[in-house]
């Protein structure tokens, strides 16, 4: 029988690269989350088609109500892996939260009912909730921190650019298969678990009277709880841009009386194309200019000034013109290395 290999104490680790097994690990772990994530935002209206919602004010109604059943469940998947990795250790929140994510994605894909739709995507946003803040975890916790910044760059440039993906395999395979698809990158990805070992932080707290896992302890301090709502208005917009602006362009392509119609899929393609390069660049400022919180400021009135023009300037333009601003969107929201 084989012999389990030794745990390495975090002294006794090699030095950890850029493109070491964690790092890799990670970014292709928020890819797939993310293909997974914003695939029913890509294929809302051919699978509520498919299962027989065909009138298009049931269409976005229902689209609205199963986007909310996917955002409650990463609201308590954000709590439940967030306790678990400090609890249990950031690699089992990775590969577990992947593994539900995959599993509820290839039932997805059978789904013959919004009942059934709405909760397998509560099911999928459990587990989608869990693998970014894992993994970024994992890397700055191991990476040095002259490389962290690098380190969360690729990690989310690399990430983003699976809504491109899922963006082309939908339109190819159609809405059944492109969760079948998702859900088996997912399976893929628990095959990489061979090389990648625990945070060393998290490592020298396991013995420790530190408390750990404790949800509560964010709002039993003031400066800290504070410190944590910052944090989540400060993200609040971003998702936004993505989770209404972009998701629901078709919708807005009619108000603004646009020059033709425009797709949800194409829209969310253009916006992750200009998010991932923005994420290369956000993360690259902050490194060469040593400060994350400058280049946030740059990138959040940078946002502004192009959600504005999608919201006051779109009026009758060309269907070019409103997609050049979705790409505008997501450059300026590429922010996610410095948060």
């Amino acid at each position: 029988m084989r012999s389990p290999q030794p745990t390495l104490a975090p002294a006794e680790r090699p030095p950890v690269g850029l493109f070491s097994a964690i790092v890799i690990v990670a970014a292709l772990g928020y890819f797939v989350d993310i293909y997974d994530l914003v695939l029913f935002s890509i294929i809302r209206v051919k699978s509520l088609n498919g299962i027989g919602i065909t009138d298009p004010t049931a269409v976005t109604d229902q689209g609205l109500n199963l986007l909310s059943m996917q955002m409650w469940g990463m609201l308590l998947g954000g709590i439940l892996w967030g306790v678990l990795g400090d609890k249990r250790g950031r690699l089992s929140v990775l590969f577990g939260s992947i593994l539900l994510y995959s599993l509820a994605n290839i039932a997805n894909g059978f789904v013959q009912t919004v009942e059934q739709y709405g909760w397998l995507r509560l099911i999928a946003g459990v587990g989608l909730a869990g693998e970014l803040g894992a993994g970024i975890t994992l890397v700055a916790e191991t990476l040095p921190k002259e490389k962290r910044g690098y380190g969360t760059m690729i990690v989310a440039s690399v990430g983003v650019s699976g809504a491109m993906v899922a963006y082309l395999v939908g339109q190819e395979f159609g809405w059944r298969n492109a969760y079948f698809i998702g859900g088996a990158l997912g399976l893929g990805l628990l095959a990489l678990r061979a090389g990648v070992f625990e945070s060393g932080m998290f490592e020298s707290t396991k013995n420790s009277d530190v408390s750990r896992g404790n949800f509560l302890s964010l709002f039993s301090s003031g400066p800290r709880f504070y410190k944590y709502l910052r944090c989540l208005l400060v993200g609040t917009p971003f998702w936004y841009l993505v989770g209404i602006l972009i998701t629901f362009a078709p919708e807005f392509g009619k108000q603004f009386g646009l020059q033709g119609p425009v797709t949800g899929g194409l829209s969310i393609f253009w916006c992750y194309f200009g998010l991932t390069l923005g994420d290369f660049t956000s993360g690259g400022l902050s490194q060469v200019f040593k400060s994350r919180n400058k280049t946030l400021q740059v990138f959040i009135i940078s946002s502004a000034c192009t959600v504005a023009a999608y919201l006051f300037a779109l009026n009758g333009a060309s269907t070019t013109v409103f997609y050049a601003v979705c790409f505008m969107i997501g450059f300026t929201g590429g922010s996610g290395p410095c948060l």
